[in-house]
C-alpha cells in the first residue's frame, strides 16, 4: 500500500473509497535518467502516471526515430492504456528523458477501478484529447513549418516540457525527433543563432526569443 499526495490531489475528485482501492494496488517507482521502460512486443503489465520528470513515446522505422509524444507530470501514456484492451502487447518504446517517477498501476487493477469508478475514464478521455490536439499541431507543424520553425518549436516543447533553459540536448536527438539528420539540424542552429533566437552552449540550447515557466530557470548557465 502506499500513500502518496500525489494520489490525493490527481483523483480526489473520485472520491475518498477510489484513493483507498488505488493505495492499494499501485506501486511507485523511480526510474533513471535514459532507462528503457518498454519496447514493441513487450507485454504490458502497468499502466503508468508520471509524478515527476519526463518520458518520450517514440517508434522507430529502418533504425529512423519518429516522435509521438512526450509524458509530462500528471500524464499517462495513452498508447500503453490502449494497448490493454486488446493483446496488451507495446507497440511503442518509451524511455524517461531524465530521472523521472511513475506510478504504475496494475492492468487488471485498473479495469477493475474503471468498472467500479465509472468517472476514472474521463481522466483518460482528457489523455486522448491531448494527444490528439499534439498530433494534429505536429501534423500542421510539418506541412505548414519550415525546419527553423519546427527545431525552434521543438526546442521551446523541451524548455517547457524539463522547466530548464538553457535545454540539454545534442544536435543528433533534434534530428531524430524530427527525421533528419544531424548534419541538416546544425546548419539550422547556426542559423538561429545568427538570428539571435537562440545561444548554443557546450552540452545545451538556450532560447532568448520567448519567455515561459518560471522565471527561475531561466539563464542557466
Amino acid at each position: 500500500m502506499i500513500n502518496n499526495q500525489f494520489i490525493t490531489e490527481k483523483f480526489g475528485f473520485l472520491g475518498s473509497d477510489f484513493i483507498r482501492e488505488l493505495e492499494k494496488c499501485s506501486v511507485i517507482t523511480d526510474i533513471k535518467s535514459k532507462t528503457e521502460i518498454v519496447s514493441p512486443g513487450q507485454r504490458i503489465h502497468y499502466v503508468p502516471i508520471l509524478i515527476k520528470g519526463s518520458v518520450k513515446v517514440f517508434t522507430l522505422n529502418e533504425g529512423r526515430e519518429l516522435l509521438y509524444y512526450y509524458m509530462k507530470p500528471g500524464e499517462s501514456c495513452i498508447m500503453t492504456f490502449a494497448s490493454i484492451f486488446k493483446n496488451c502487447i507495446s507497440s511503442i518504446y518509451a524511455c524517461a528523458e531524465e530521472s523521472s517517477r511513475a506510478l504504475l498501476i496494475p492492468v487488471s487493477s485498473l479495469l477493475t477501478l474503471m468498472s467500479s469508478f465509472p468517472g476514472m475514464n474521463n481522466f483518460f478521455y482528457n489523455e486522448y484529447d491531448s494527444r490528439f490536439t499534439a498530433l494534429m499541431n505536429m501534423v500542421n507543424d510539418a506541412v505548414f513549418h519550415k525546419l527553423d520553425t519546427r527545431v525552434f518549436n521543438y526546442i521551446s516543447q523541451r524548455a517547457v516540457i524539463t522547466g530548464y533553459n538553457p535545454v540539454k540536448i545534442t544536435h543528433k536527438d533534434i534530428a531524430s525527433a524530427l527525421g533528419t539528420s544531424r548534419e541538416v539540424i546544425s546548419r539550422v542552429l547556426k542559423k538561429l543563432v545568427n538570428e539571435g533566437r537562440i545561444i548554443q552552449h557546450k552540452t545545451a540550447i538556450e532560447i532568448i526569443a520567448v519567455k515561459y515557466g518560471n522565471e527561475s530557470s531561466l539563464n542557466i548557465d
